[in-house]
């Protein structure tokens, strides 16, 4: 599922926010962030339901199933 990585930095850009601002608000390593984004690491389930709330979009919208938000 590594095709999400697109999706997850254009809601971040979207958002205004940094890297360094969403892994604060998830409270995680700012590295971990950047390598879920990048895809360099597989998005569990549960943090692709956090984004998708975040973000207000589907999980099929972050996992690139849908254009569909």
């Amino acid at each position: 599922m590594k095709k999400y990585k697109n999706r997850l930095r254009d809601l971040r850009e979207d958002s205004d926010l940094t890297q360094a601002k969403v892994a604060e608000i998830f409270y995680m390593q700012p590295t971990q962030y950047r390598r879920y984004e990048n895809g360099e690491s597989d998005l569990p389930l549960e943090w692709a339901k956090k984004f998708a709330l975040f973000y207000k979009v589907s999980i099929d919208y972050i996992a690139m199933l849908t254009n569909e938000k």
